[in-house]
């Protein structure tokens, strides 16, 4: 029997068509030394810098360092599982995490895999956990508020979204407690928040968790959490994951996202120990060359994005801690000068009773009056500098010198000012609630009534007014206009009111 040989070929042909499609060709190496997190790997000539790794039991990892005979790459997940001699695959494709409305209420670990006890979760989507900046065009300036509901950040340190508004201050100052009271605030405002918890004890995560629970919040936030017991490379790649996510949102989606990174310092310690451990040369501190560009990167994807792409924002609040209030040391320095302000909560005031603790002279919003509600503008245009001539009369006041009636008076209303400014922890105020309480404090109204009971007063009035005349705060929070004659209306109000309490000095 004689085969034609273009039958043959044929067959041939049909043969290896069946092949061609089921073989898998992937570039594989070997780890030489791991340990800390860190692998150092031989054979992937062609690996590219961030590109994602499968190391065994299918644990990630991102290359770091191209060496001339070998590459020092970051293991995400539990390194113990890998020994010398492991396969490594590379994928091709840079570090992404999945991303989707499907994580919204839950808790997660940086690469975004439920820790909460509930259901896996499964996306359609992910995103690169490394992303470009919006460019200039693609922004737009920073005018709408984004509302904390604490009546001394919104009226004096106003955030508006898009912003980067740094919260900076010693440990135990009520740095986190701001930015949970933000979350809190952000309760049908339409704005979805991000938490990222860096190197925090995981029995404080847990209560930030359960406060949020409580309060009705975790159904428009997802909590990212790298514990102090994680590796230095899951805390180093937490705040990112958390920013893919708002970008996702901001993107896709056309939303507000308010991004908390809570807290850069110790982002800054894990990059370090990362860096060591791969032999980088350290700097200033031990840091490495490029611990600006750390940073930098991350709070400049948070933008208030141009009409033309939708309009939605991210707004950064990151979180650094001083050692002893020192402000010009490397990190905070780095932070202070890539964000748009910052919030310095001081210890002297925190131990006084004055909480929040802002430091009004040190703290800044480089946005300022522009993203700041019109009624507020006019109330609140003259507080901060009354209460540095408070501040400065007070210290004047200390060594015994007398004053005359107008430094005395002026004395004593911004001492009222300070009381009422003072607000109790998870109790966000509404901006008609704020607006009346400054006005209340600004118009002298109170400056008969004794300083120990001002605080109470106002409260006392505002529950007043919510039951009695609600159109009043209505109008405020609506129109975002505090008028001559709703300010007339609330004097007679006010006066009604203490009469009927017979409050007097």
């Amino acid at each position: 029997m004689k085969l034609d040989i273009s039958e043959l070929s044929n067959i041939l042909k049909q043969e290896i068509s069946q092949y061609k499609n089921k073989l898998d060709v992937t570039a594989v190496g070997r780890v030489v030394e791991v340990g800390d997190g860190i692998a150092r790997i031989y054979g992937l000539q062609n690996a590219m810098a961030g590109e994602m790794l499968m190391f065994e039991h299918g644990i990630k990892g991102e290359v770091f360092n191209l060496e001339e005979d070998s590459i020092g790459a970051v293991i995400y997940g539990d390194f113990i599982k890998i020994r010398e001699g492991s396969d490594v695959h590379s994928t091709g494709q840079l570090l992404s995490v999945p991303v989707g409305t499907e994580l919204l209420g839950r808790v997660v670990n940086p690469l975004c895999e439920a820790i909460d006890g509930g259901p896996e979760i499964k996306t359609a989507s992910t995103r690169y956990v490394e992303f470009d900046a919006p460019a200039i065009a693609q922004r737009q300036p920073v005018k709408k508020p984004l509302q904390t509901g604490i009546k001394s950040i919104d009226s004096m340190i106003p955030i508006g979204r898009g912003q980067r508004e740094l919260i900076i201050g010693d440990r135990k100052t009520g740095k986190t407690a701001i930015a949970i009271d933000t979350i809190l605030n952000q309760q049908n405002q339409n704005v979805i928040c991000i938490y990222v918890a860096i190197g925090q004890k995981e029995s404080t995560v847990a209560e930030v968790i359960e406060i949020l629970r409580k309060n009705g919040a975790m159904s428009y936030t997802i909590v990212i959490t790298s514990p102090a017991s994680d590796s230095a490379s899951m805390q180093y790649i937490a705040p990112y994951a958390g920013c893919a996510l708002a970008e996702y949102f901001m993107y896709e989606h056309k939303r507000d996202v308010l991004c908390v990174y809570d807290d850069l310092s110790k982002h800054a310690v894990a990059y370090r120990q990362l860096s060591l451990l791969l032999r980088r040369p350290p700097g200033r501190e031990a840091y490495p060359g490029d611990i600006f560009y750390l940073h930098s990167r991350l709070l400049e994807r948070s933008a208030k994005l141009s009409e033309k792409l939708g309009s939605g924002s991210m707004t950064a609040l990151p979180i650094v801690e001083t050692l002893e209030e020192q402000v010009s040391a490397y990190i905070p320095t780095n932070v202070i000068s890539i964000t748009d302000g910052q919030i310095y909560l001081k210890r002297d005031l925190f131990l006084s009773g004055i909480r929040p603790a802002v430091d009004v002279g040190t703290s800044v919003s480089r946005v300022g009056g522009n993203a700041q509600v019109s009624a507020m503008k006019k109330v609140a245009s003259k507080l901060r500098l009354n209460l540095a001539s408070y501040n400065e009369l007070l210290n004047f006041a200390r060594l015994g010198t007398e004053l005359d009636s107008a430094a005395q008076s002026q004395l004593d209303r911004g001492a009222r000012m300070v009381e009422l400014l003072k607000q109790p922890q998870f109790s966000p105020l509404n901006v008609g609630e704020q607006v009346i309480t400054i006005f209340i404090g600004l118009s002298g109204i109170v400056d008969d009534i004794d300083v120990k009971n001002v605080a109470k007063f106002a409260q006392s009035f505002i529950q007043r007014l919510k039951s009695e005349h609600g159109d009043f705060i209505d109008e405020i929070n609506t129109t975002g206009n505090f008028s001559d004659e709703l300010a007339a209306k609330i004097t007679e109000e006010i006066k009604i009111f203490k009469e009927a309490n017979k409050i007097t000095g």
